[in-house]
């Protein structure tokens, strides 16, 4: 008899959620990570070494009646309770059109993009406090990236639109408070990438403007206007990379009138698990005032990853000159050294 209920029941609960399942009009994956690290700063008392990052990542998809399909995703990372999300809409034909915060939109997608074995060479733990081009895609914005129907082989392109890119990430059915007089009016970005040109090179070259109040009472002269290009090349099992970057911020008086940013790197994947990297990345500040000499920050890094299926170990040693742009000793000089042990799931 016992037997006969369990039978029962498990056919019940099957049809529950066969049931479920048909009324659904998408489906909803999760894929996550955790990282421990150990950091050690050259010549500098610290606390605890140890650290730790966690993170989910939840993705919904479905598909409308006409052919059009949707994706939204949301970001927990770094322990903290809510970090990005993202609505897409994709229309056959036309392209892809995403509501997007937490940045990564626009030329943002290029910030830097240097080949290397990990991330970026300011990522260590040294706080470097680099200002790279963001643009309007580092605010809450809509992208639309065009469809490929729409362009030569091999090229993508992206314009990315944000109303008032005060930095702001606002929940449903509100808005931003007043950030002041400095960003007045919308944002706009347009990025092109093709990897068309040439077998292994891939170029990019995008433009970014944001209005500012130019009355006398601003904090800015002008427009903020950024661009960014660079090029990847690869070559076998090497790569090498370099870009540009000038954001024209036009400060008043004793602020920051623009960065001038170059970022070199060159990695070579030894084996299908370890990867070597060398990276440089130089910033230069330029302020109103004139009595104030430009700043120039600049980092180098050297790294390694190792994978092991889901695990992968990596080492990032890095050097820093002129940390937060500040030249007045060597207090602002900073080595470092991080070890990571990266889960996958």
């Amino acid at each position: 008899m016992m037997n006969k209920l369990t039978k029962i029941g498990v056919s019940a609960l099957c049809g529950s959620l066969a049931s479920v399942a048909s009324a659904s009009a998408g489906t909803l994956g999760v894929s996550g990570s955790a990282q421990a690290t150990w950091t050690s700063l050259g010549g500098q008392q610290t606390g605890n070494p140890l650290g730790m990052n966690s993170a989910l990542s939840f993705t919904g998809s479905g598909e409308l009646d006409n052919g059009s399909t949707f994706t939204v995703t949301f970001n927990h990372t770094d322990q903290v309770a809510w970090s990005g999300a993202a609505i897409g809409l994709t229309v056959p034909g036309v392209g892809t059109f995403t509501l997007d915060s937490g940045g990564g939109t626009g030329i943002d997608r290029v910030d830097d993009i240097m080949p290397t074995a990990w991330e970026e060479s300011w990522g260590h733990g040294l706080g470097t406090g680099i200002q790279t081009v963001g643009g309007a895609g580092a605010n809450m914005d809509i992208e639309w990236a065009l469809s490929p129907d729409m362009l030569p082989d091999g090229m993508t392109a992206y314009i990315s639109i944000s109303p008032k890119p005060d930095g702001s990430d606002n929940t449903d059915k509100s808005v931003a408070g007043d950030k002041g007089t400095s960003v007045n009016g919308s944002g706009y970005d347009v990025l092109l990438r093709t990897t068309g040109l040439y077998d292994g090179l891939d170029v990019w070259a995008g433009y970014s403007q944001i209005s500012q109040d130019d009355l006398t009472t601003s904090t800015a002269t002008g427009d903020r206007q950024a661009t960014n290009i660079g090029a990847k090349y690869a070559i076998g099992s090497v790569t090498v990379g370099y870009q540009i970057q000038h954001d024209a911020v036009n400060a008043r008086t004793s602020g920051t009138r623009y960065y001038d940013n170059e970022a070199w790197g060159v990695s070579f994947q030894v084996n299908d698990d370890l990867a070597l990297s060398y990276n440089v990345h130089k910033s230069t500040r330029a302020v109103e005032n004139a009595a104030t000499a430009d700043v120039e920050l600049d980092i180098e890094s050297l790294q390694l990853s190792y994978s092991m299926g889901g695990a992968a170990i990596k080492i990032a040693t890095s050097s820093a000159d002129n940390i937060n742009y500040n030249n007045t000793g060597t207090t602002f000089d900073r080595d470092g050294t991080t070890v990571a042990l990266t889960l996958a799931f």
